[in-house]
């Protein structure tokens, strides 16, 4: 007889819902995403999940199984003990639209608030291998969100309206720190991304399935800028002496 596992995988929506039990054959190398899709093949044809790549790149397959945030398409199901349940559910963070599928359109209208990179005027594009590996791993991203999902700022207290969150700090780091850019964007860091509010648990460092190292290459440099800029008393007394920036 076939060993089976049963997965306990949320139905409903934001405003209700239930954990629904249901069984399937493992095989070797079964990932939850694998056993998502026989549950939808077989006996909830209705079940609602996103999912892409199946490659772990696109990062469309996030959820939460057995409380932690993973790729379902990168999660092996043999990895969980035997005979004992796999949650499945969406991500706590986003509202859901329908059992896995969470909306995160949230998202994108932070990524509006960032301005573009602007090259420096008169700029020969020129810079060292060394300048072009400290950004290269900020442009490993997949947006999978599953570092917005642990943030506490945005998971517990709810502050979308005054906090960007992780990715977006991962995104300005890699356009802040280019050696051939030009913008200022440590204003829009401070008042309109509250980085403040980020007190580097490194919460979101831990559940980055691309290995990014979010708190201490991108959010703590960010963090000193904003602090060279705005609460250096040395360079507040020059500003007040000299009247310059």
């Amino acid at each position: 007889m076939a060993e089976t596992a049963t997965l306990s995988i949320y139905r409903g929506d934001s405003d209700a819902g239930e954990m629904v039990d249901y069984e399937v054959p493992l095989q070797p190398g079964l990932v939850v995403l694998d056993a998502v899709h026989v549950v939808q093949a077989t006996q909830a044809s209705d079940l609602a999940c996103r999912w892409n790549c199946k490659a772990g790149k696109c990062g469309s397959c996030s959820a939460e199984v057995n409380g932690k945030p993973r790729l379902m398409c990168m999660d092996r199901m043999d990895q969980y003990p035997a005979g004992e349940p796999v949650s499945i559910r969406p991500m706590q963070t986003f509202p859901v639209i329908k059992d896995l599928a969470c909306d995160v359109s949230w998202n994108y209208e932070v990524n509006k608030k960032i301005p573009a990179f602007k090259p420096k005027a008169g700029t020969d594009w020129k810079f060292s291998q060394q300048e072009a590996d400290r950004v290269q791993e900020f442009r490993k991203c997949i947006e999978c969100f599953l570092c917005q999902n642990v943030c506490h700022v945005l998971r517990d207290h709810q502050q979308k309206e005054r906090f960007g969150g992780p990715r977006f700090f991962v995104r300005l780091a890699g356009l802040e720190m280019h050696p051939l850019d030009d913008e200022d964007r440590t204003q829009i860091l401070r008042d309109d991304l509250g980085i403040g509010f980020c007190n580097i648990t490194k919460c979101c460092t831990e559940v980055c399935p691309e290995s990014i190292t979010i708190t201490d290459n991108a959010i703590i440099p960010l963090k000193e800028r904003i602090v060279d800029k705005y609460y250096d008393p040395v360079l507040w007394l020059w500003r007040k002496v000299t009247g310059k920036g």
